[in-house]
Formats: structure tokens, sequence, C-alpha cells
């Protein structure tokens, strides 16, 4: 139980105390936000008024390495993160942080909500139309490039939404190659060549 302040639409402000140290903040017996010594939390499906708070942030670190030869898109392991709106007014922020190279190869490296590909160019004929685009035309020495993504989403739900990235590759007729995350072509196990490095996934809920 807390201690209850309500706007009653018929009686005007009623005040229910108790001992509970909480404070429950109602509009006609609807609990709309409850304060407590830890802050104030808003209840389900509530936001405090005016756009651009961040209201959560979720983050996926991936620190091993990622490779593909498929030409048709896959989910790149450890590059995805849940979300559960707290209303469909609010905007999610991604951000994107990757490490890429390839060998004789383009690599396609895509923003993807739920199933559905965001952040593409417009359609033009034959064209990929890619989040990121790596191409690499050595087949040694291949040097991580590090690629980002920045987009602010409108998903319109409160249902747990899923951002995650997906990967593919395409042959440019100098031979066999593969698309890489985190590593080098080589990836030399010395102390002077070939580093490795991390990539993540972070998502903001912005209230709208």
């Amino acid at each position: 139980m807390s201690t209850i302040i309500n706007a009653d639409t018929s009686n005007g402000l009623k005040l229910t105390s108790d001992t509970s140290g909480e404070i429950a903040l109602q509009s006609a017996g609807t609990t709309i936000a409850t304060v407590s010594s830890t802050g104030i939390a808003m209840a389900s499906g509530k936001t405090l008024t005016g756009g651009g708070k961040i209201l959560q942030v979720l983050q996926a670190v991936k620190s091993d390495t990622f490779s593909t030869t498929s030409t048709s898109l896959v989910d790149v392991s450890g590059l995805s993160v849940s979300i559960t709106p707290s209303s469909t007014s609010s905007k999610i922020l991604v951000h994107v942080d990757l490490f890429l190279t390839a060998s004789y190869y383009v690599g396609h490296a895509q923003l993807v909500r739920n199933s559905t590909l965001i952040y593409r160019a417009n359609t033009a004929g034959n064209r990929p139309i890619d989040s990121i685009t790596f191409a690499q035309n050595v087949s040694n020495d291949g040097i991580m490039q590090r690629s980002s993504i920045m987009y602010l989403d409108s998903p319109s739900t409160t249902s747990a939404t899923t951002y995650k990235v997906q990967a593919s590759t395409r042959k440019d007729g100098q031979g066999g190659g593969v698309f890489y995350i985190n590593r080098t072509t080589q990836d030399r196990d010395t102390t002077g060549y070939d580093a490795r490095g991390p990539s993540s996934i972070t998502v903001m809920e912005v209230a709208g």
C-alpha cells in the first residue's frame, strides 16, 4: 500500500495516507507514478510529459569474432538487444559500433528491427542498399575499419522489440573470401600485428 494522492474528477483532491514511505500519484483512481526513496517510477504505459528524456538504455557488447561467407543476410551473434518501449510515442535511438574487414569481398551490414531492415537507402536498380558497406580488395594484411550507425527509430509499439545486426558478403570476381567482424583477415597470433576489437549495439528509449 502507499499514501495515495488522487485527483478525483468528482470530489477534487483526495488524500489517503499510510506509513509505507511510498506515495502513489493518481488521476481518477488510476496510478500514474509512484514516488519512493529510490525515485519516481512511472506506471506501465505512462511517461513524463515532454519529449527527449532518456527512459532506458540497453547494450550488447560483442568481444569475440564473427565471420561469414553467406551471400544472404545472417544474424551476427552477440549483436542483438531487445527493448520494451513504455509508450507507443517513444522513439528508440540505436547506435551500432563495428570493427570490420574482408578478404577479396564486399561486406554488407544491416540494421534490423525484429525482421525488418531499417536505416537503408532508397531502392536503386540492382544496387545493394546497406546500413554499412565494407570493401577490401586484397587478401593479405586486411586491417580492421571502424564503422558506426546512428538511427532514431519510431517502432510505435509497447511490445518487446529486437534490434540486431545482420551481415552478408558478395564476391568481387577475384576469388573466394570472408567478411569478418572484430578481427583482421590473417588474425595472426603476434604482439605486433592483427589486433582484435570489440563491437556493440546500444538502444535508448527516448520519450516522445
